[in-house]
């Protein structure tokens, strides 16, 4: 799956080899020129590059994590369907317990609730939010939570590396430099590297906050962009002011889904044990969501309950 999506999205490939690049180049920055020259021999060189480092370590981590984990990609039947008395909506849901279950034209399948069809994967997702280039994956049901750690340990590391730059910038105006150590030439490259740094936390730092501001919004609201586009569409059409779906959970419980589940979530009805089971959760604090550990989820079938 992941080797196709490379092929079909090369700019998902640029996107990933950027990224890489800007975590070892703001790495290299700040550990040779702004953690050793303004902090050699002390402690806090030390203590900078440790906490430093162990923030893009997390970092990579998580993006690796959103990288390679199976977004929710709706399996496919083993033999192939027939679709042609199902074309009536009514005629298929409803009655056993397949409400929200819809047929994928392009993928030929059933898919579950709030499942989407992505156009770069070839696949449908569950609750799919969007196709992000910058993990070269979907972002649905059961990467959302690697993505949204990615996102946040991007801006703390964006956030840090701006004010090393600058502490380190102020105290090399203090102090004044000391000859040979700042010639001409030493010095321009030393600023092009300020700059450069902190152009890029700057960039990445705005861009990936605005984004997890959004994630966070969207968990909490339980509905993804594509459901507010939806919904929003409908809205207008029908001129009604309530959207199709509304959440009556706790935020709480519904950020919980995404980064820990402290309990079995239960099916949604009584018969949608038939086509649905939650795997086993994690159990730990809140602490344990900053981690980029398996946070449960509940793993469909590739068929409702519809005699076919």
């Amino acid at each position: 799956m992941a080797s196709l999506r490379y092929r079909r999205d090369p700019c998902g490939v640029l996107c990933l080899f950027l990224t890489y690049f800007s975590v070892l180049y703001a790495d290299y920055v700040v550990v040779q020129y702004v953690l050793i020259p303004a902090y050699s021999g002390s402690v806090w060189c030390s203590l900078h590059g440790s906490a430093f480092n162990m923030v893009l370590l997390l970092l990579l981590a998580c993006h690796c994590k959103a990288v390679f984990s199976d977004p929710g990609v709706v399996p496919l039947p083993d033999t192939a369907l027939d679709f042609s008395d199902l074309r009536l909506q009514s005629s298929w849901t409803g009655e056993r317990g397949c409400e929200g279950w819809t047929v994928c034209s392009r993928c030929e399948t059933y898919r579950p609730p709030r499942a989407h069809h992505c156009r770069v994967c070839q696949r449908c997702i569950r609750r799919m939010d969007h196709h992000c280039p910058w993990i070269n994956n979907c972002v649905g049901e059961l990467n959302q939570k690697y993505f949204v750690q990615f996102l946040f340990y991007t801006g703390v590391a964006s956030v840090y590396a701006t004010l090393l730059v600058v502490s380190a910038w102020v105290w090399r105006t203090w102090s004044g430099g000391d000859g040979e150590e700042h010639d001409a030439p030493g010095r321009h490259l030393i600023v092009a590297h300020y700059v450069i740094l902190l152009a890029e936390s700057v960039l990445f730092g705005v861009f990936t906050l605005v984004i997890f501001y959004d994630q966070l919004a969207s968990i909490t609201a339980d509905e993804t962009p594509i459901e507010q586009m939806r919904n929003g569409l409908m809205m207008k059409d029908r001129g009604s002011s309530s959207p199709q779906h509304t959440t009556r959970k706790a935020k709480l419980a519904l950020l919980r889904e995404v980064f820990g589940r402290g309990e079995t979530p239960s099916p949604a009805g009584p018969s949608a044990a038939i086509f649905c089971r939650p795997s086993p959760p994690v159990q730990g604090s809140v602490f344990c969501w900053l981690l980029p550990l398996h946070s449960g989820g509940v793993v469909y079938s590739a068929l409702p309950d519809y005699d076919v």
